[in-house]
Order: structure tokens, then sequence, then C-alpha cells
């Protein structure tokens, strides 16, 4: 299957929607709290709906899966979009430049291609199986650190590790890294996918959060998945680490 299409859309879409975010940036943007006591502005509403609506026109019968609007079966096809607007509102409510757009494509219930743009940052990070991982115009590749005492982590927030099993995974990565900084949301992932970090980790997230990075880090020659190793962006938690440490970090979360 040619994907070169679907990349080229995506990152587009990707990147439009995060023009539109801008709009509302900085500004003192008021905001609503959802049923799980999570945010929701204008902003995410507008960029969703900017999303849908370009999918719905550009290929009517694929599926859709959004943070904001749920999903939208598709006709019997492979194909199902899955749209994070604004992932990092609490860092855009605050107008911390951290935030993303995230937009994935999954075939078949693998995700084969992936988009991430940083408006604030003026970066898109985006791949699809067989055609590279790429920041802006740029090759990206995970790097080639080995030694985890050499080694960036990065994390969202330390209260998803509250279980003691998970706890002791935050402090063993600590104890045995250069660095440990809560760089988080996609922006911790999109450091390891292009060598700045070599591992984040996240206890918790939704399907919307990580569809995207499956093939970002197929073709950036990394590692992404759950903490017991399985490849993929459905299992609820995540783990992104360059390929020459992947074994022993993967040795450390196993345990839970």
């Amino acid at each position: 299957m040619n994907l070169q299409p679907y990349l080229d859309f995506a990152r587009q879409l990707a990147c439009d929607a995060g023009k539109l975010t801008l709009e509302y940036f900085d500004k003192s943007i008021r905001h609503d709290m959802k049923a799980d006591e999570t945010p929701v502005t204008a902003a995410d509403r507008a960029a969703e709906e900017f999303i849908r609506r370009a999918i719905e026109q550009k290929y009517p019968s694929h599926a859709i899966v959004g943070e904001e609007y749920g999903e939208k079966a598709g006709e019997g096809k492979p194909f199902r979009w899955i749209i994070d607007p604004i992932d990092g509102t609490k860092s855009f409510i605050k107008g911390v430049p951290l935030y993303s757009v995230l937009i994935g494509l999954e075939i078949e219930g693998v995700s084969r291609v992936g988009a991430a743009c940083f408006p604030a940052l003026d970066r898109i990070l985006y791949a699809a199986d067989g055609l590279g991982a790429w920041c802006n115009e740029t090759r990206v590749h995970v790097s080639e650190i080995s030694e985890m005492r050499k080694a960036v982590f990065t994390f969202t927030s330390w209260s998803g590790f509250r279980t003691r099993t998970r706890l002791d995974v935050f402090e063993s990565l600590h104890r045995a890294c250069f660095i440990g900084r809560g760089w988080g949301d996609a922006y911790g992932i999109y450091l390891v996918a292009t060598g700045r970090a070599e591992i984040h980790i996240e206890p918790s997230v939704a399907l919307w959060d990580v569809a995207p990075f499956p093939p970002i880090f197929r073709e950036a020659g990394g590692y992404f998945g759950s903490w017991g190793g399985d490849e993929g962006h459905t299992h609820g938690e995540a783990l992104a680490i360059n390929a020459a440490l992947a074994p022993k970090v993967l040795e450390l979360t196993r345990r839970v």
C-alpha cells in the first residue's frame, strides 16, 4: 500500500490545525472541566471540528475517533483516523508552548501513519511505515546512548506512578539515569524520537494520546508500546525508548 498520500494529508492537516490553535494560544483562554476532570477549551473543540471536516471531505468512508467528539464509524473499511486536537491542554491554558496536535491513521488496527505538530515551536514530527521519520524537513533517529547513567528520561506527572510497583519503576529510573524531567505529554515522546532524550514513560494514556507514535518509532529506530514489550498504541500505557536501552528498560518495567 502506498502510504505517501496519507502521510502528506496527515502532515498538512496537523500543521493547519496547529495554526488554528495559535489563534487562541497565550491569550488567557477560558476552559471547562469534563466529566473526567480534565480541561477543555474552545481551541480543543475548534481544532477537532476542523480536522474532522477535512477527513470527512477527503476520506468520507473512513472511521474517525477524537478526544472531544467521540467515534464515527466507517463504512466497513480498515481505516480509522485518531485525533487529539490539543495534547497538553493544561500546558496550553497556561501559555506553555509544549502542547501538540496529534493525528494517527490505523489500517486494520495498526497505526501506520502519524503526525505530531507542535505549533508554538514550529515543529512537525511525522512518519509512515517505510517512509522514514521526519521533523520538519530533516530525517530523525533515536539516540545511540546505551548506558543508563547517560540517559535522559521524561514523563508527564509523577501522580500516575502512585501505586507501589509503578512508583518503584519511577524511582529506579531516577536513580539509574543521568536526569529525569517532567517534559511531558507528546513533547517528551518527541524528544526521544529525535534523539534528545532516551526514555519516555507514561503509566496511563488514552488512545488519542499516542496514536501517531508507533510508525514514528519504527522508522526512527526505537521502541514504542506497552511496559511489557508489546508494540503499539492500544495498551493504555506508553513507553518510548531508543533501541540501545530498550532491553534494559523493559527488564525494569516488565516487573510491574
